[in-house]
């Protein structure tokens, strides 16, 4: 056991940094399902959003890594010190609020296509995952929980095996992904808010920093800004990671469309509601084997999303009311971040429970995030272009003019959420 250990922490897999498990997180329950109904609803017509979103969303998680392993701080510690108090107490507010909502829809979906899978009860099964997700962050310290975590991004291979399943008309996949066939009006708008939305999340924003600084600690390093000679190698580092790990995400994002484009949208199934809704019209569609699959990733990355919520939701809180943070710390270290994690879960469990079903959940989570996210991003764009917070190591300019653009396209997509239908 201890040989297999060592082979595996030999792979490339191990070695990359926070990255590939904020990729990862992004393509959490919930956003399985907004990807599954642009592909159930539009085809393959929305394919051509993955390929756009992706140096936006790249752009803005690099700025994110650069602030946390620079300044040796998370992100909401480095708001804390350059803005007023108010700014930060309404975002780390409405973050709270939108995690805690997004984390009820992870948890539900992930019940419901265990319940599919094993015939438990969801609501047991729900438990039990939520049960697993708070014993792993608040007693197993961040070094090994982050190992486990790294392998579990395996299980988003699950989409892409998918498509072996099923027949792909893949020149016509390439034709519209270039150029597809839309007509301007609210529902495609509406879709294209919802994907862009779940795309890029301020829950991730701080996850990224957060777990630079954490990587810090477990390494026992320093912030480039007391360390320099260490910054060539280290922002190569951050660079090749997060453009990597935002790439798998990308690419699985645009494989699940496309996987339920060519199954669900094919066969007339167009109005797909939930992640385990997907999961469970794939089966007649394209077999046991392509369902199970389909429904092992959902389970799969829910157990990497629903601690990065709860995670990002403790450190920001923390870092807003200078308490003692991080994984790596006992929980008799750091009980006030410990505590928001467990509320934070707990509270998402408790809402199966509520008159507010998983998608008033998704629905409201989505709202929020669409308000924090563009005040939040003009934020990360200051810090990361400010020499009193970043000295030399101030973000290059294409990913500031990446990072604007990314802002630009969301305010629209905020602005679009309040436009009645």
């Amino acid at each position: 056991m201890a040989g297999l250990r060592r082979r595996l922490k030999q792979l490339r897999l191990t070695r990359i940094g926070p990255g590939l498990i904020t990729g990862v997180a992004d393509d959490d329950p919930s956003g399985i399902a907004t990807y599954s109904q642009a592909g159930a609803q539009f085809g393959l017509d929305m394919l051509w959003t993955m390929p756009l979103a992706y140096p936006l969303m790249s752009a803005i998680q690099s700025m994110c890594a650069e602030i946390g392993r620079v300044t040796g701080k998370g992100l909401a510690a480095n708001i804390k010190a350059k803005f007023p108090p108010i700014v930060l107490r309404s975002l780390v507010l409405l973050l709270l609020i939108a995690n805690t909502l997004n984390i009820a829809a992870d948890v539900a979906a992930m019940g419901e296509v265990a319940e599919l899978v094993s015939g438990f009860d969801r609501h047991l099964m729900t438990a039990a995952f939520v049960t697993l997700t708070l014993i792993l962050q608040i007693f197993v310290p961040y070094h090994r929980y982050v190992f486990f975590l790294k392998w579990l991004t395996v299980s988003l291979l699950a989409y892409v095996a998918v498509l072996f399943m099923v027949h792909v008309p893949w020149a016509t996949v390439a034709k519209k992904t270039a150029w597809p066939a839309l007509s301007l009006d609210f529902n495609t708008a509406s879709m294209v808010v919802g994907i862009f939305g779940t795309t890029i999340s301020p829950y991730l924003f701080f996850w990224q920093a957060s777990e630079e600084v954490e990587d810090l600690r477990a390494k026992h390093g320093a912030a480039l800004l007391t360390k320099p000679a260490a910054a060539t190698r280290e922002l190569r580092r951050i660079h090749w990671d997060t453009w990597t790990g935002m790439f798998y995400s990308d690419l699985t994002a645009y494989f699940i469309i496309l996987a339920t484009a060519v199954t669900l949208h094919a066969s007339g199934i167009t109005d797909i509601q939930t992640a385990s809704q997907a999961a469970g019209a794939l089966k007649p569609l394209a077999g046991n084997f392509a369902f199970l699959l389909f429904a092992i990733g959902i389970i799969g990355v829910g157990l990497i999303g629903v601690p990065v919520l709860a995670g990002s939701a403790a450190y920001a809180l923390a870092e807003a009311m200078s308490w003692r943070s991080g994984l790596e710390r006992k929980a008799h270290d750091a009980r006030g971040f410990y505590s928001v994690i467990a509320v934070s879960v707990l509270s998402g469990l408790v809402i199966q429970y509520s008159p507010i079903t998983p998608m008033k959940a998704l629905f409201w989570s989505a709202v929020i995030n669409g308000i924090v996210a563009v005040p939040l991003m003009i934020v990360v764009l200051l810090i990361a272009t400010s020499t009193s917070v970043m000295g030399r190591f101030t973000s290059r300019r294409f990913i500031v003019v990446l990072g604007g653009i990314a802002t630009a396209i969301m305010a629209i997509a905020a602005a679009m959420m309040f436009i009645p239908s």
